[in-house]
């Protein structure tokens, strides 16, 4: 047969578009040619496969050959179709079966011996394949993330020989052990009770993992903001397998690669203030994942939250409202999820000790409005809970055993609760209601509504602040399993909005 067809997967995003690699040999001059919008590396893989096919000692066809790529309008990259190309030239050629390509998709690089070298977005590929009910044969470096993908079929491959045996039937290559990382914890991190003091904030951070909210904590160097924001993500529910799939979907095609040991884990992403806007978001004339796609269904922990560049801080408002991120170029769009919890950290000024009892701060007003300014007000309103976080007195650091911290198991479960509640009302976090939503679940009664007023205008808050108080307060009422808010809960959301109040001078 002259003509043969392989099946393979291009990536976009973090989706796995089919491709059928379809080959031709013909009389004329010997040549071989890819066409259907490859890029540099897939029109270099004909010299890859020849020599790959040549060290084997296959037949190489002293023919004219056409590889099309098709659809010929899906931008391809890297060398994930060296496989395909090279098994779909022995089809053509009569060297091995067609008939055993009809229901498998193949994937990986070739080196110049055969061997099969790493390749990324494994895991969607593998999640494609199950869903178009064919297997998958890539390189065994890949197996341990395709196998996350359960019920999906994978034959990881360790050389071209091996793949060609399985085509022929002479010797099948194994499965790939489904789920084999699937035991890996997601609660082994820091423990919230090794944090002394800061009850506040202790009690702030639980609201934000029981609504899924938006954090910014302020305080002089030293107070345990970092410490605090490494400990949200114990406090967080298991994550779903679809979710933790979704999540180690964006590692799988992500420069870094996905650890399948991992994949159970929310994410934790602290990026240096130095990063670019691209960093964050994601780009590359081959769009990539930035650090807010590599955070999906974590947290995503700013430090030093002035230092950023106020423009890289900006692009940060979409994607906090919409969960996702398109990244579009003149060749191709990619579309990334982006459903973070974004949890910040900033000084109160810059020396960052505005309003210590030592006097070590000699800022001026001015310094400390500019400093402030650094970061938006369109920026701020995103941000539900605003926290201070004050110098701890020396006896709080006392080890005595008769003080009882809680612990990040015991809150957990408060959380779970209250999610729990969020789910059955809405079907999401407080955090995503909409406008008709908010309106529906966070009625208030006269006196709250009247003390909520009352701040808005104390403290000139927006529509979109108010919105967010709202959110907050009915989280606050699922924490304490109340069906309805009332004042005390209205009260306490006000007071995480302490940023945006005015003339508010922070007392550590």
């Amino acid at each position: 047969m002259s003509v043969a067809t392989v099946y393979s997967r291009a990536q976009c995003g973090i989706d796995a578009p089919l491709v059928s690699v379809e080959v031709h040999l013909t009389s004329g001059l010997p040549n071989l040619s890819i066409v259907g919008m490859a890029e540099t590396a897939v029109r270099e893989s004909k010299d890859r496969v020849r020599s790959a096919l040549l060290t084997n000692q296959f037949e190489f066809p002293l023919k004219r050959i056409t590889v099309n790529l098709a659809p010929a309008d899906l931008p391809k990259e890297g060398g994930r179709f060296d496989l395909a190309i090279a098994v779909g030239i022995l089809a053509a050629s009569g060297q091995i079966t067609q008939h055993a390509l009809d229901d498998c998709e193949l994937l990986g690089e070739l080196s110049l011996t055969g061997g099969l070298r790493t390749m990324r977005g494994a895991l969607p590929a593998a999640r494609a394949a199950r869903e178009a009910g064919r297997a998958l044969i890539l390189p065994a470096v890949n197996a341990g993330e395709a196998a996350l993908v359960n019920q999906a079929t994978v034959h990881p491959a360790e050389h071209l020989l091996a793949v060609c045996a399985h085509l022929q039937g002479s010797e099948s290559l194994a499965l790939a052990e489904a789920g084999a990382a699937a035991a890996a914890s997601d609660h082994g991190g820091p423990d919230l009770a090794e944090v002394r003091g800061q009850a506040h904030a202790k009690r702030a951070l639980t609201i934000a993992a029981a609504g899924r909210h938006n954090l910014l904590f302020i305080g002089p160097p030293g107070t345990g903001k970092t410490m605090l924001a490494e400990r949200l993500p114990g406090l967080l529910p298991s994550l779903t397998e679809e979710e933790a799939l979704e999540s180690a979907a964006v590692a799988s095609v992500s420069s870094q690669g996905l650890q399948p040991a991992c994949w159970r884990q929310r994410p934790f992403r602290s990026p240096h203030h130095t990063a670019s806007a691209v960093a964050l978001v994601g780009g590359g004339s081959q769009p990539r994942p930035g650090e807010v796609s590599l955070a999906h269904q974590g947290i995503l922990f700013l430090d030093e939250l002035p230092e950023f560049d106020r423009r890289v801080l900006e692009v940060l408002r979409e994607p906090m409202e919409s969960g996702r991120i398109m990244i579009s170029r003149a060749a191709q769009q990619a579309q990334f999820p982006a459903r973070f919890q974004l949890v910040a950290a900033m000084n109160p000024c810059p020396c960052g000790y505005l309003g210590d009892a030592s006097g070590r701060c000699h800022c001026t007003e001015e310094q400390v409005r500019r400093y402030r300014q650094r970061v938006s007000g369109p920026l701020l309103d995103r941000i539900d809970l605003h926290i201070e976080v004050p110098n701890l007195r020396s006896e709080l650091l006392d080890d005595s055993p008769a003080r009882d911290e809680l612990d990040s198991k015991t809150v957990r479960q408060q959380v779970e609760k209250a999610l729990q509640q969020q789910m059955q009302r809405a079907g999401r976090c407080n955090y995503s209601l909409s406008n008709q939503e908010v309106r529906r679940d966070c009625a208030l009664d006269a006196g709250s509504r009247a003390l909520l007023e009352r701040a808005l205008e104390q403290f000139g808050l927006s529509a979109r602040a108010t919105n967010r108080i709202l959110k907050v307060a009915r989280t606050i009422a699922d924490i304490e399993a109340a069906p309805n808010i009332n004042q005390q809960h209205i009260s306490e959301a006000i007071g995480y909005r302490r940023l945006e109040r005015q003339q508010i001078q922070p007392v550590f």
